[in-house]
């Protein structure tokens, strides 16, 4: 079968497919406007508002890559029941997401991170949040939903989206990673140094060069790719998990694994585009990198795919979900 037919046909494949994602969900709020002068009260610039904008973020952004490459999204946080968490069950709904995977907790904020912009710049960033872990309340609603979701819906893989804002508790961890032993879901992890090594026994564990080298308490660069290897297999040894999928920025990945032939470890340059943000990026790497994992895809393809993915929406400003026909334009020009 030609390339084409093969990578076209995997691509229409992941509109049959349910992914559940569950970590922090945020709203990603942006405010542009124009800067023209400095503020009389302080030496800084004033922003002259021209518009404002609420999108997804956190775990909802990764809900909004795998919607954008044709697969269902079943996104399963908790909110609080406050303004802002009406204002993202709204975008939830407008984007023709399902809310019913959504805990509301009156004793939590939900999460928003305000971006200022001025003349196209980002300027300033402001967080209103709690990273507390859930109360034992909330995490009994959200793992109730959780479980009745995988009782009655199909669901293709896991995805666990830590932002270390207390959603993936321990015991949500443990108990949803036992759950998908059972009806043998496969799972990937897109982590933070809190739960680093909570995740055992998971399919794919996607960290970045900074979280590698947190996690493991050591002192790594991207160039050394010999100790590269050492950590990624020390830390798949460590949580007993399929695949190591590190993402090293401007230097691309690299996937580490082990079959009946021994190690392995792939390392994929990042592809030559232009850089606007990065915003968001290990989103969409985490997102693609899953698909393909539910499609049982080679190593080797779940670490180029998610690669290109994630350099594709670099090229905008602010968190975009990326963009599924531009994506396998991409594979079938460079795969």
């Amino acid at each position: 079968m030609h390339k084409e037919n093969t990578y076209e046909a995997l691509f229409k494949a992941f509109e049959n497919l349910n992914i559940m994602i569950i970590g922090d969900v945020m709203v990603d709020a942006y405010l542009w406007g124009k800067v023209d002068r400095i503020s009389p009260e302080a030496p800084i610039p004033i922003v002259a508002l021209k518009k404002r904008e609420n999108r997804m973020g956190g775990a909802a952004n990764v809900a909004m890559n795998i919607r954008s490459m044709g697969a269902a999204p079943i996104l399963c946080s908790v909110i609080g029941s406050d303004e802002k968490g009406d204002a993202f069950t709204e975008i939830l709904n407008r984007e023709h997401i399902a809310t019913y995977g959504v805990v509301r907790s009156r004793q939590r904020v939900t999460t928003t991170k305000f971006r200022i912009f001025g003349n196209s710049t980002q300027m300033l960033r402001v967080d209103e949040e709690v990273d507390h872990d859930l109360s034992e309340q909330d995490e009994q609603a959200l793992l109730s939903v959780i479980e009745d979701i995988l009782k009655k819906e199909k669901v293709d893989c896991i995805i666990f989206q830590d932002y270390n804002k207390g959603v993936l508790t321990e015991k949500v961890i443990s108990t949803v990673i036992a759950l998908a032993k059972e009806l043998n879901i496969p799972m990937s992890v897109d982590p933070k140094k809190k739960n680093f090594e909570a995740f055992r026994g998971v399919t794919l564990f996607k960290p970045n060069l900074k979280e590698l080298t947190e996690g493991l308490k050591i002192d790594l660069g991207s160039d050394n790719r010999t100790e590269l290897i050492i950590a990624a297999q020390s830390l798949r040894e460590r949580l007993q998990a399929g695949y190591i999928l590190t993402t090293l920025s401007e230097h691309g990945v690299v996937i580490s694994l082990k079959d009946a032939a021994g190690e392995k470890n792939v390392f994929i340059p990042a592809h030559l585009r232009s850089i606007a943000d990065v915003s968001g990026a290990g989103d969409t790497v985490i997102s693609v990198a899953s698909l393909c994992l539910a499609m049982k895809r080679s190593p080797y393809e779940i670490a180029y795919i998610s690669n290109l993915a994630g350099g594709l929406v670099c090229e905008d400003v602010g968190v975009v979900p990326v963009q599924k026909e531009k994506l396998l334009k991409e594979v079938l020009s460079l795969l």
